[in-house]
């Protein structure tokens, strides 16, 4: 019989799982390309579909470039089924973009 701390660790492990929507991978330091799968305007976040089948969580922050044609552009350009490039540095497990280019 599982003790109520364990069932609470796999309840809890369950509901982190569902809140977060998306099961997302964690990758090393570099550039990829792949597509916008959402984009949380509010969060100033983006799930990006890499060309290796990953799923990146990237949360914006004041340091990250966003460009299209070499042009610096605001975050509400970023709409899903865009094409785009990301340059990202693993921090933990977490990754920071530190610059996203639009490639359409």
């Amino acid at each position: 019989m599982k003790s109520l701390i364990q069932k609470g660790i796999i309840l809890s492990s369950i509901l982190l799982f569902m809140a977060c929507g998306e099961s997302t991978d964690v990758v090393e330091s570099g550039t990829y390309q792949g597509t916008i799968k959402e984009v949380e305007a509010a969060k100033t976040e983006i799930y990006v579909s890499t060309d290796d089948n990953k799923t990146l969580e990237l949360y914006f922050t004041e340091n990250t470039s966003l460009t299209r044609n070499g042009s610096e552009v605001e975050f509400s350009e970023l709409k899903e089924g865009q094409k785009v490039e990301v340059k990202v540095e693993k921090k933990g497990k977490r990754l920071d973009p530190l610059s996203v280019k639009i490639m359409e």
